[in-house]
């Protein structure tokens, strides 16, 4: 093994899986009933924060109307098992759905959800539009969605490109590529060996690599972009179309050209943009400021517990069970 794979193994700007599973494993071993006592104390916690501003993201990731009425003996909680496939998503929600009563029903739908479920279902991922209230939004894959860095290195510092590493298997990321591989403004391509695209074939790069550029590429794949919250927890700026999905990260909230670079759907501006806040970088700053005060909120591991309870609990009131 060379010395470029080794420093790809590392932990640095990366959540550990290893710890990841292992706290998932454990819960499994705990009696749910002592969570279930814990319950009522955990929601009493929300005096300790801004009311309005939790309840307000508890709203936007469930926007249920109580117009549903969850069938008995449908995909009780009881039932709720882990699988061979999508484990991280299964940790993710057992993590939370442990404080309710296993007689409870709830619909999960795990993996890159880019529709609107026919029933109110509990999600990862869900498109921005004003009818998507069936999909519930909880924090779901965190261990590769909910990744921050520590970016040492200032605006100042960094190259005057746009970077991008990818796999490709989406159109539109495959139209990128054909406008600006040979631009002298960015260094992008394709990672996936074996895949669509060949001739965009580029070696992979570490976070930290990318953090040697000032512009980081965000485009959404099947949902969203993945690499969006470490990019806005850095010194780089993230460029990107105006997001068509959402997470709990709440991508439908964000402002374009003050939490990050907008680009046409078409791409067409993008030279035109970058030139823009190259030689304006203490308004590329302020960019990245926002995105920081944008981002902090999701460090708060109690936080957005309390809030992930109160979404679960809404969906089982909403859904005539509470």
């Amino acid at each position: 093994m060379d010395f470029s794979s080794l420093k790809r193994l590392s932990f640095k700007h990366k959540n550990n899986k290893f710890f990841f599973y292992i706290a998932g494993y454990s819960r499994l071993v705990v009696p749910n009933w002592l969570f279930r006592l814990r319950l009522d104390k955990e929601l009493l916690k929300i005096k300790q924060y801004d009311a309005d501003y939790i309840n307000e993201r508890v709203e936007y990731y469930n926007r249920l109307d109580g117009s549903y009425v969850m069938p008995q003996n449908e995909d009780r909680l009881s039932k709720f098992k882990l699988g061979k496939k999508l484990k991280t998503y299964f940790f993710d929600a057992y993590r939370y759905s442990r404080f309710f009563n296993s007689r409870l029903g709830a619909h999960f739908l795990f993996g890159d959800i880019d529709y609107i479920p026919e029933k109110p279902s509990i999600v990862k991922s869900r498109p921005i539009c004003d009818n998507n209230a069936n999909a519930v939004i909880i924090k779901l894959d965190s261990i590769r969605h909910f990744i921050f860095t520590h970016d040492k290195k200032t605006f100042e510092s960094k190259k005057d490109m746009l970077v991008g590493r990818a796999k490709v298997a989406q159109i539109h990321r495959v139209k990128f590529l054909e406008m600006y591989f040979n631009n002298p403004l960015c260094n992008i391509g394709q990672v996936k060996k074996g895949g669509m695209c060949q001739e965009f074939l580029v070696p992979r790069m570490t976070i930290t690599e990318h953090l040697d550029y000032k512009f980081i590429l965000c485009l959404e794949g099947f949902d969203v972009a993945s690499n969006l919250k470490w990019v806005m927890s850095s010194n780089s700026i993230a460029v990107m179309p105006k997001p068509k999905f959402e997470t709990w990260f709440m991508e439908g909230t964000l402002l374009p050209d003050y939490h990050y670079i907008i680009i046409k759907d078409d791409y067409s501006d993008l030279e035109e943009r970058l030139t823009y806040y190259i030689t304006h970088p203490d308004e590329a700053k302020q960019i990245i400021e926002h995105a920081h005060q944008y981002i902090e909120p999701f460090k708060n591991k109690k936080m957005e517990k309390l809030i992930s309870l109160l979404v679960l609990q809404k969906y089982f009131k909403k859904t005539g069970q509470l």
